[in-house]
């Protein structure tokens, strides 16, 4: 028996499916107070020494953050191939400005206090926020034109046709996902900066960090309301072989009210999705108001998880659905990589995921404790 074969290939695709799912969530959870921090650096810090210690909460750590996107992408390019080809040339100039603005971060950090003017800093500053709050839109606005379907097709011999353009990923359920996306985010910033900074700068942070938590509670339910009511859903009408050949032609698939609710009602554990998202949320809220530091961080990070899985679990087996041919939607069963790739893929991340994981701990183990002015002012030089 060939080894790979010992995992037949529907396992192997449910299991990279929720490898996806377990990347982009890590990059949420630990780029995701990056972004926030960015996004809250004019409002938390109002001197040039705070905004110092904000900067330096995340400049020792946003590189290795920023990693769980890059394996993320490389690995829906390996799995995932035409989920790749579709979201990276039909999102071209979104993912275009997402990058242009990541690109911002390394260097307002490095170059912010290369010179000794204020108008120079500012600028710089105004840097970093573009960096932290253009992203965290615009990733939520990808997910929201995901639920709703997105504009492309197949033909007869599988080439890709995309018909949408930049303008009109910025429609008004997409937006509110964005704005969900950059409330949620800057939750996460604000229990970062309370975990990591004292005296006024963790006090503003807590400040907007209970606002945002409320705004995230809000929008979330809104989003649901609006999925619920006013847009249904795609279903696969016809025979699911889950073992067959990827090819997406091969099935029928309709639009349908209530669709992305079909799974809850199937399987009601799946439920805990939305739970967590709603309850994280709350606690960041509380654990905020409390003073209750790792608490709080802790429960902003199982609310980012619980939203980003309710997107997940909402529409499984679909990956991205096609508004404009749903017959061409890419699905768990016909969009993956053949079942040898999948197989060596799962191989080499079950070595090196560990290994990233146990580093990263390693890393924040080190940095561990509170940024504040001895920290700037340490003669070692490493502060930005």
């Amino acid at each position: 028996m060939i080894l790979h074969q010992f995992i037949d290939y529907e396992t192997l695709r449910v299991i990279w499916w929720l490898l996806i799912g377990v990347l982009l969530i890590g990059f949420a959870i630990t780029d995701g107070f990056d972004l926030g921090t960015g996004t809250l650096l004019p409002f938390v810090a109002k001197t040039d020494m705070e905004r110092r210690i904000v900067i330096n909460t995340v400049g020792p750590v946003w590189e290795g953050n920023q990693v769980w996107l890059i394996v993320a992408g490389g690995a829906i390019f390996a799995a995932w191939p035409p989920l790749y080809a579709v979201s990276f040339s039909g999102f071209y100039l979104a993912m275009f400005v997402i990058l242009a603005s990541l690109i911002l971060r390394p260097v307002g950090f490095k170059y912010r206090s290369k010179r000794d003017s204020d108008t120079w800093r500012a600028a710089w500053d105004c840097a970093l926020f573009i960096g932290g709050f253009v992203p965290a839109l615009i990733f939520g606005v990808a997910m929201g034109n995901v639920l709703q379907g997105v504009p492309f097709r197949f033909n007869n011999d599988l080439r890709i046709f995309y018909e949408g353009s930049f303008f009109g990923l910025l429609n008004p359920f997409a937006l509110l996902c964005g704005l969900l996306s950059v409330a949620m985010l800057v939750m996460h910033g604000g229990a970062w900066l309370a975990l990591k900074t004292s005296g006024p700068v963790a006090e503003r942070a807590r400040g907007y960090g209970v606002i945002a938590a409320l705004i995230t509670i809000i929008l979330f339910c809104l989003a649901g309301l609006w999925v619920w009511a006013g847009f249904g859903g795609y279903r696969i009408t016809s025979p699911i072989d889950p073992t067959a050949a990827s090819n997406p032609l091969l099935k029928t698939v309709v639009e349908e009210s209530g669709a992305w609710f079909a799974n809850y009602g199937s399987y009601p554990v799946l439920l805990l999705a939305p739970v967590f998202g709603f309850i994280g949320a709350a606690g960041a809220f509380i654990g905020l108001r409390a003073r209750w530091e790792i608490a709080t961080i802790l429960s902003s990070a199982l609310s980012i998880f619980g939203i980003i899985s309710t997107v997940g679990v909402s529409m499984f087996p679909f990956i991205l659905p096609s508004s404009l041919d749903p017959r061409s939607s890419l699905t768990v069963w016909d969009a993956s990589s053949s079942h040898l790739t999948l197989f060596i893929m799962l191989v080499v991340t079950v070595i090196f995921i560990p290994l990233i994981v146990a580093y990263t701990s390693w890393v924040y183990h080190v940095l561990w404790g509170k940024v504040d002015e001895d920290t700037i002012n340490d003669e070692s030089g490493h502060a930005y």
